[in-house]
């Protein structure tokens, strides 16, 4: 995943120097190529944290739990019709 200051900076490169907007085509080309080089090496020394955290789940409810359940949602829950 990258920074805010690192999507920031890529987004300005866009801007500036893509052809669309006047950019030379072969230096937006090389600029990309240094970019994404640049984020590449970033993740390699940076692991994402998304992946340090343990599965948690479960199987839903089943049976007469799952009936009481639902039950007890539509007695609490907030009429859409007054």
């Amino acid at each position: 995943m990258t920074s805010p200051e690192e999507r920031a900076e890529f987004r300005d490169f866009v801007r500036r120097a893509h052809p669309d907007r006047g950019g030379d085509p072969a230096a937006f080309v090389a600029g990309l190529a240094e970019l994404r080089n640049r984020q590449a090496r970033s993740r390699e020394r940076r692991p994402d944290p998304r992946f340090d955290a343990p599965v948690v789940g479960g199987d839903p409810p089943r049976g007469l739990r799952a009936r009481l359940d639902r039950l007890r949602y539509r007695k609490e829950r907030k009429r859409r019709i007054q």
